[in-house]
């Protein structure tokens, strides 16, 4: 996965050591001399994450990632803060200030990816959430951004089999007047969130009797959890089982002896970043699903999608962007066979499919008739192609029954453009994948086709 990097930090060494560390990861990377201009890059570059220094002159890491913050261009920006300084205290002010991490020099190469890649999934998400809230405010459906509340009234669940460590959690927790709830073993922590809805969900790593890393899998399979931000508290020296923790779903940790005060902040940067996520979904749900939806499968319809891919390409979020088309397969005999109802059935078991197997900052849309759109943001030729060809062998998979005791083969063409095309105009790109997915029934259906345009590029 590509993202943007802005490294700031005043002693050049420093940055060309995370410089190399991150371009080989093939990473885009800007860099910063001090806070002044780290503002100025971040207003402009807009980047996926920021890597701050914390002793900077003129302006320390602190009072620039408070500015960043409190500006609505970058306040969306994930700013981890480095510095030599390993005290508590030090970690709680970049915290209080905002900042969604604090990695103390000399940085573990393999700590760094880790939070890096965790933030960047983040960022990406978030981002896709605030594109489709600008697309909903352009269509004159919703009238103010989503503000970050307050948590006061939050659900926390703390899964600890030890009273004493349970105790310090809830009673920090209870300060920022979160609610919290205490679940002793793996097994209570899942019926428990299957029965309520938890904004932080926070794991003992040291829990006797128990896989940790089981329970931090299962809550990230759940649908109920899937999205809940998961908050580890570890050993100083269990870092492998950290970072495995985070390669399964798990969002931030703390280390023991607990620091009520770094448990807060952390707590607060986990649950304000729900809350932000939530408010986006409801409020595109409640806008959204009469005006811009297609009745029959639920997807967006062409008046979203078209306004949505605009948006993405002028805000420049389009810059690595796939466009996936897909269309039904001899779907007019199914109409002429079997009658209109097992067509629209048809339709809808092929979106439900589409839903299914596209991440969930993707979107799917239904285009027109039996043809479909997927546009996916941060996604280069390789893994589009490898998309298509997943969702290709999805419907041909589907169990379709026009009439009882009567299977009937469901196939799609798929034709895949993405940018760089032409600057990446919508309607160039729009008629790229039309282009390759009229290919792709020439050369026999049921395949998947890429665009000349990006085949060549």
């Amino acid at each position: 996965m590509t993202a943007r990097i802005l490294i700031v930090d005043d002693v050049p060494a420093n940055t060309r050591l995370l410089e190399a560390k991150l371009a080989a990861e093939y990473y885009q990377i800007a860099t910063a001399r001090d806070g002044f201009e780290a503002i100025t890059k971040a207003r402009a570059w807009q980047p996926d994450l920021i890597l701050l220094d914390v002793m900077m002159p003129g302006m320390d890491g602190y009072e620039c990632c408070r500015l960043l913050k409190d500006d609505a261009v970058t306040l969306h920006i994930p700013v981890v803060m480095v510095t030599a300084l390993g005290e508590p205290g030090e970690r709680l002010r970049g915290l209080e200030a905002g900042a969604d991490d604090f990695l103390t020099k000399p940085v573990e190469y393999d700590t760094l990816m880790t939070r890096v890649r965790s933030l960047v999934r983040l960022k990406r998400l978030l981002d896709e959430w605030r594109a489709r809230g600008d697309t909903a405010r352009a269509l004159g459906l919703t009238t103010d951004r989503a503000l970050i509340p307050s948590i006061a009234g939050a659900r926390a669940l703390i899964v600890d089999d030890w009273d004493q460590s349970g105790q310090v959690i809830q009673d920090s927790l209870t300060e920022d007047d979160v609610v919290p709830a205490l679940a002793r073993n793996g097994a209570d922590a899942i019926t428990m969130t299957n029965a309520i809805a938890f904004d932080l969900i926070v794991i003992n790593m040291t829990m006797t009797g128990e896989d940790p890393l089981k329970l931090v899998s299962a809550l990230r399979a759940a649908d109920s959890t899937h999205e809940t931000p998961v908050l580890l508290v570890a050993e100083p020296g269990d870092k492998d089982r950290i970072l495995r923790a985070f390669e399964l779903g798990a969002n931030d940790w703390l280390v023991q002896p607990i620091d009520s005060n770094e448990l807060r902040a952390r707590a607060r940067n986990q649950i304000r970043r729900k809350f932000y996520q939530d408010r986006l979904r409801s409020d595109l749900g409640t806008a959204l699903e009469m005006v811009l939806t297609d009745p029959l499968t639920g997807l967006y319809n062409k008046r979203y999608l078209e306004r949505h891919l605009a948006g993405l390409i002028e805000s420049g979020k389009g810059r690595h962007l796939a466009i996936l088309m897909v269309d039904v397969d001899h779907f007019k005999s199914v109409n002429d066979v079997f009658g209109h109802a097992a067509g629209d059935r048809a339709l809808r078991q092929i979106a439900d499919s589409l839903r299914l197997n596209t991440r969930v900052f993707d979107s799917v849309a239904r285009y027109g008739g039996e043809e479909f759109i997927v546009v996916m943001p941060g996604t280069g030729p390789e893994e589009a192609i490898a998309a298509a060809e997943r969702l290709r062998a999805a419907v041909e998979a589907i169990e379709f029954l026009p009439v009882p005791g009567t299977r009937s083969p469901l196939t799609v063409s798929v034709g895949v453009a993405f940018t760089p095309a032409d600057a990446g105009l919508p309607e160039i790109l729009l008629n790229a994948a039309d282009a390759a997915l009229y290919q792709a029934k020439r050369n026999g259906r049921n395949r998947v086709e890429i665009a000349q345009t990006a085949a060549a590029t």
